[in-house]
């Protein structure tokens, strides 16, 4: 299968890799990569704690015919001004660092809205 026929045939990859070049070119260039200690720059291997980063905005896209090709794309901005994205599946693919860091991010930006 060509990757044009691939690409015809799940849209939502079209759809994110769109996105995902929307954000890179608004200066999102930053890979992040959720772990047990924090989320860590890919390039400099900075890692951050989760206040010390806010999720800008996040994008969920839907697997054609699949659930198990969903994913969900982080837009996301540390405190030091490093801008990038973090991506994660969805469901049973669903990387579980990602899944507490995103909840814990989540959970202090209730409080700072709360006090």
């Amino acid at each position: 299968m060509k990757a044009a026929d691939y690409n015809r045939s799940t849209p939502y990859i079209q759809s994110m890799v769109s996105c995902l070049s929307k954000v890179v070119d608004d200066g999102y260039k930053e890979d992040f990569i959720a772990t047990r200690e924090g989320l860590e720059s890919s390039s400099s291997r900075k890692l951050y704690s989760p206040n010390e980063v806010k999720v800008i905005t996040s994008f969920r896209f839907e697997g054609f015919s699949d659930p198990h090709d969903s994913a969900v794309l982080y837009v996301i901005e540390t405190v030091d001004g490093v801008k990038g994205t973090l991506i994660d599946g969805c469901g049973s693919l669903a990387d579980p660092f990602v899944f507490k860091f995103i909840a814990d991010v989540e959970s202090r930006n209730e409080k700072l809205m709360i006090n």
